[in-house]
């Protein structure tokens, strides 16, 4: 297995350091644990069509009533982000998507003893969904705790899997409906969802802190002897008013410590302390110094390190640095583990890539006087739902709506919702759209295929220019949803069985614009900072959006007998979600304007005279 860098120093606690992600090793079994996951989960989801047009036959239902059935599963799939993330700082993305892939299973098997639409809006919608949305967001974000370096890379191969699910369900589960029915389908299709128990298994948690390292004594030897010489420049220093050019001090030191009258008189304190080693202050023996000075090789052999006070120092490091495993997993703590773009977008990780690990946590400060975080110690949502401090901390970054007195992000909202609106439409429908041409039933489903296929090599190719400094990512964004809606509007003139696939390849491969570049806009947008708090409003906003698009798509087919109407609207609202994204550098600028002025008014208020 390989190893990330040195850990970081976390700044919430000096007792901890912050292990950075391995880029590697393990991390590739979670990644392949995901990538299967994408095409079980989202294979079913995205071909869930198929099966709304063998209900609508089977129970006698219109277009409407049975659309309810995905439109509630994909609503709380994506509405119960903030509670999962919640869920997954507490009891860590194995747990949680082993726990979610029983409930979908549980929810898709139940669903073959249906005898109405309205059971499957409960056991397929709201439990299945349920279901998926626990697995959903910990197959992604198990990705990013395991990368950093080669987090776009690994996380593109994890989320194709979206789009090959697609390419595969299709005609699997048409054969399997011809062959077993729908009830026989769904229940062979509910255990290949229990195959998501195996591969959640492989989320094989990380600590994301540890107790810092103790020193060695030659270790500590070494950092005297620095002290010693730092001491007699400084004294120098002092006695010398003047330096010439060229001999200043400093250039003398091993390393680059700033020498001057305050380090003088922390050497100096430390030269009257007591000899007790400890992990963080010099031994105050300079005998010890001088012996590493004398005898080289004692820098080569590393001591056992040896203090009481330091064994003091290290329950309460491991106590803070063991909450990833007794606490909660506190993945959700990281500000990037939703980001699934590449590191080299983010302007702090290209101006201290190293330090960049330590940055991203925001573990908890300890509270009290024990230097210890109880996680476990229960809080109450709205003063009424108890749930563990690890739950609340997520769920409440998340459900910040302060963050939608941003105008910026109000406008993405927006925008994010209408594209959700549109978004199922065509996975829904265009199969019953294609059938309606006299396309065998066969061939219509293969169109799901050529969505998914098309999607997963949009994802690939948009996600590739999306990393190159001189493209816009904002206007690639816009420009894949405008063109996504336009096709879809326009597929109420395809009147073949060619025009359709050629519709659905355009749909697939702009569309993955959509589901993959979203969090990269957002960092672009907002900062690394807001990421988390900003995806999971989105989420929340998805999840609505798409409890209505199919419904009413579904309302205008049963009144006016054609799709035509549904896919009219659904093309629309897309098209205008990437029209709409093209003022937000206008709202920019005049954001950044009125604070300006904000400033400048303030600033003379505070410096006018007072009569």
């Amino acid at each position: 297995m390989t190893h990330g860098a040195p850990a970081k120093k976390n700044p919430a606690n000096d007792d901890e350091e912050v292990v950075p992600p391995p880029d590697g090793g393990w991390g590739w079994a979670v990644v392949f644990g995901s990538f299967m996951i994408h095409i079980i989960a989202d294979g079913f989801t995205y071909t869930l069509g198929i099966f709304i047009v063998e209900l609508m036959w089977y129970f006698d239902e219109g277009s409407e009533r049975t659309s309810w059935i995905a439109s509630i599963m994909v609503g709380v799939t994506l509405g119960s982000g903030p509670i999962v993330s919640s869920l997954v700082n507490k009891y860590g993305c194995r747990t949680i998507t082993i726990v979610g892939a029983l409930i979908a299973a549980f929810g898709l098997g139940i669903s073959t003893l249906a005898t109405s639409v309205t059971t499957l809006y409960v056991t397929i919608g709201l439990l299945a969904g349920f279901g998926f949305g626990l697995i959903y967001l910990p197959a992604i974000v198990s990705v990013t705790c395991y990368f950093e370096k080669k987090r776009s890379f690994a996380t593109g191969i994890a989320v194709c899997g979206s789009g090959i699910g697609t390419f595969i369900f299709a005609p699997l589960t048409e054969a399997l409906i011809n062959t077993y029915g729908w009830r026989g389908a769904l229940l062979i299709i509910t255990a290949i969802t229990l195959n998501c128990i195996i591969f959640g298994a492989l989320f094989r948690p990380l600590e994301t802190a540890r107790p810092r390292r103790k020193r060695t004594t030659s270790e500590v030897a070494v950092e005297m002897v620095e002290k010693e010489k730092l001491m007699a420049i400084n004294e120098e220093s002092a006695n010398s008013p003047t330096h010439p050019s060229g001999s200043d001090p400093v250039r003398r030191s091993v390393h680059d410590v700033p020498v001057n009258g305050e380090m003088h008189r922390i050497s100096q304190q430390e030269k009257s302390t007591n000899n007790t080693l400890t992990v963080n202050a010099a031994v105050g023996d300079a005998s010890i110094a001088r012996m590493a000075r004398s005898q080289p090789q004692l820098l080569q052999v590393p001591t056992a390190d040896v203090m009481a006070g330091e064994e003091s120092r290290n329950r309460k490091g491991s106590t803070a640095g063991s909450r990833s495993h007794h606490g909660g997993s506190g993945v959700m703590y990281r500000k990037d583990a939703l980001y699934s773009g590449s590191m080299v977008n983010i302007p702090e990780y290209r101006a201290d890539p190293k330090g960049f690990s330590g940055s991203v946590m925001r573990i908890p400060p300890d509270d009290g006087c024990s230097g210890t975080t109880d996680s476990n110690e229960k809080v109450k949502v709205c003063g009424l739902i108890p749930c563990s401090k690890a739950s609340y901390d997520a769920y409440k970054e998340m459900m910040d709506f302060g963050l939608l007195k941003d105008p910026v992000f109000i406008l993405f909202t927006v925008s994010n919702f209408c594209t959700s609106i549109g978004f199922n439409v065509p996975y829904v429908y265009i199969k019953d759209k294609a059938l309606e041409l006299g396309i065998p039933s066969a061939n219509a489903s293969f169109l799901l295929s050529v969505v998914g296929i098309a999607n997963t090599i949009g994802r690939v190719i948009l996600g590739y220019i999306s990393d190159k400094p001189w493209l816009n990512r904002l206007w690639l964004y816009n420009g894949a949803l405008t063109v996504c809606g336009l096709a879809t509007a326009f597929s109420a003139f395809c009147d073949d069985y060619v025009s359709l696939i050629v519709y659905c390849a355009s749909f697939g491969f702009t569309i993955g614009a959509y589901v993959g570049l979203t969090s990269v806009i957002l960092v672009d947008l907002l900062g690394l900072e807001k990421l988390t708090n900003a995806f999971g409003l989105l989420l929340l906003f998805q999840g609505i959006a798409s409890l209505v698009g199919p419904p009413i798509a579904g309302r205008l087919k049963d009144n006016l007998g054609s799709y035509d109407a549904g896919f009219y609207l659904a093309g629309s609202m897309i098209a205008i979600s990437g029209l709409m994204l093209f003022f937000i550098p206008c709202l920019q600028r005049w954001t950044k304007s009125k604070a300006t002025k904000a400033a400048d008014i303030s600033t003379k208020t505070a410096l006018a005279p007072i009569h």
